[in-house]
């Protein structure tokens, strides 16, 4: 298996954390349900760093130069990535739980009026 890991500082773009939240509600997730090779995608932030990233999981045998969705993320931050990697997974676990995909994460929580 493979790991692609994707981070982008938003300080150079008018997007922000809460503004990638809606796009991943709106639109953002669906694109990457059919991914043929793709094992799991998450997208991470972290508010104090101003960051927003990507992190998918793939099938050894996976075409990685295969279409995939449009970028839209880079679309609407308005560059690639800051940082880029792509590795080998060494060895996966899964914890006890109580079952079932997660919850989708926080952009599909509730929104919190400011």
């Amino acid at each position: 298996m493979k790991a692609s890991i994707s981070w982008w500082d938003l300080s150079g773009s008018g997007q922000t954390i809460d503004s990638l939240r809606v796009y991943l509600r709106e639109e953002g997730v669906q694109p990457w349900e059919q991914v043929h090779g793709m094992r799991l995608k998450f997208w991470i932030s972290d508010r104090q760093a101003n960051r927003w990233g990507a992190v998918m999981l793939w099938e050894s045998t996976a075409d990685l130069t295969a279409p995939m969705p449009p970028n839209r993320a880079a679309e609407l931050i308005g560059y690639p990535p800051t940082h880029r990697m792509m590795t080998d997974v060494e060895a996966i676990v899964e914890g006890v739980h109580s079952g079932g995909l997660l919850d989708g994460g926080l952009a599909f929580e509730p929104v919190r009026e400011s």
